[in-house]
């Protein structure tokens, strides 16, 4: 199929409203890349309505203040959480939930509420000009601990699958086993579900990938050739979503397809033009502030936009994603266990703000395959 070419726009990140701080001081350093329009949805939409002008800019910008919806982590959590760096580096939880609600049945049924079905821990180094992705696999077999939600508490679990701590306490409780389990201060986390991720795809006018061998799964419909494809919002949904044509069939190859796809969806950004028409920016950040959920300290427009700022100058290059390092477990072959040495060592390299070491995660099951899909087309 074929695929859009690519343009270089120059980019001005002060138009816009004043950004308060959101997170952790930046440390500068001595020498600066070139700017990139990375993960920046939310700057185009403000950028073309600061162009557009007029008395309709303050109620737009409120109007999508207005659609995003935030959780009090630090209300739910307290004190008995891990330090913040002070390095100016930056810990954000990515999550995906697999919430059915509003999408009658089309993926599936029998699921009750929501749980993490993809997370990601992202770590940005205190020059805020490189990254690091943890992805950690749904199936984990972790200790979850006691969570308190406005319904209650929520009981803790010596062993219990990762992604139930969202069912049992939403984002909060997630936040907490993450924090619980690495030892980091999530600074802030970002959330999208099903059918938030497919309308945010479509807006963009779909993805480009390569497959370097057919997928075909009869779960999530997916089925493609080997080759180049753009993917629109429901095949990309799709694709995310697969495990079972991929790898050996468990949540660890659906990881290497979630890890390739972000890297070709910071491609495709990069060739949107936030100047060619303010209306479709604007559309195109609307849908992008419905579909995230984010903790309070970030759910505003321009807190955002802040974010956006900051991320600008990260490549796909200048990411590094990696799986936390785990193994089968023995007594559920659906199930893996945290290698914890080689585990503490990935957590380890993110709190001192250094890249990770290959040799952390050569053990892995989730690391000894390659990917069957790339970036671009």
């Amino acid at each position: 199929m074929p695929h859009e070419s690519q343009h270089e726009h120059p980019a001005h990140p002060a138009d816009g409203p004043s950004v308060p701080a959101y997170g952790p001081a930046r440390v500068r350093g001595s020498r600066r890349k070139p700017r990139k329009k990375t993960l920046r949805y939310v700057a185009w939409g403000a950028l073309g309505l600061v162009l557009a002008g007029g008395g309709g800019v303050a109620y737009a910008w409120q109007h999508l203040d207005g659609n995003i919806q935030g959780t009090d982590v630090d209300a739910a959590l307290g004190h008995d959480r891990p330090a913040q760096q002070r390095d100016g580096s930056m810990n954000i939880l990515l999550l995906g939930s697999d919430s059915r609600a509003g999408t009658h049945g089309r993926y599936g049924t029998g699921v009750s509420g929501a749980r993490a079905d993809t997370a990601m821990v992202l770590h940005v180094d205190k020059t805020h000009q490189k990254a690091s992705v943890v992805s950690i696999p749904r199936d984990t077999m972790v200790k979850r601990p006691r969570c308190t939600t406005s319904h209650g508490g929520g009981a803790g679990a010596q062993q219990a699958m990762f992604n139930s701590s969202y069912q049992v306490g939403g984002p909060a409780c997630t936040v907490k086993t993450v924090e619980q389990m690495s030892g980091l201060r999530m600074d802030h986390y970002l959330e999208v579900d099903f059918k938030g991720f497919q309308k945010l795809i479509d807006e963009l006018g779909g993805v480009d990938i390569t497959t370097h061998k057919a997928i075909k799964d009869p779960n999530s419909g997916l089925s493609l050739t080997p080759g180049k494809h753009t993917l629109k919002g429901e095949d990309a949904l799709a694709l995310v979503r697969t495990r079972h044509g991929v790898g050996d069939g468990s949540d660890l190859g659906r990881i290497q397809l979630q890890q390739a796809f972000i890297k070709a969806l910071i491609h495709r950004a990069n060739t949107v033009d936030p100047l060619s028409s303010p209306a479709k920016s604007y559309g195109l950040a609307d849908t992008a502030t419905k579909t995230v959920s984010a903790d309070s300290d970030l759910a505003s427009a321009d807190k955002l936009l802040g974010l956006a700022k900051e991320l600008k100058g990260i490549s796909p290059d200048d990411t590094n994603m990696v799986t936390m390092p785990v193994t089968y477990d023995a007594q559920d072959a659906g199930r893996v266990l945290p290698l914890d040495k080689a585990s503490h060592r990935v957590w380890n390299a993110l709190r001192q703000d250094k890249p990770i070491p290959k040799s952390a995660t050569e053990q892995s099951v989730g690391d000894r395959t390659d990917s069957p899909v790339s970036a671009g087309s």
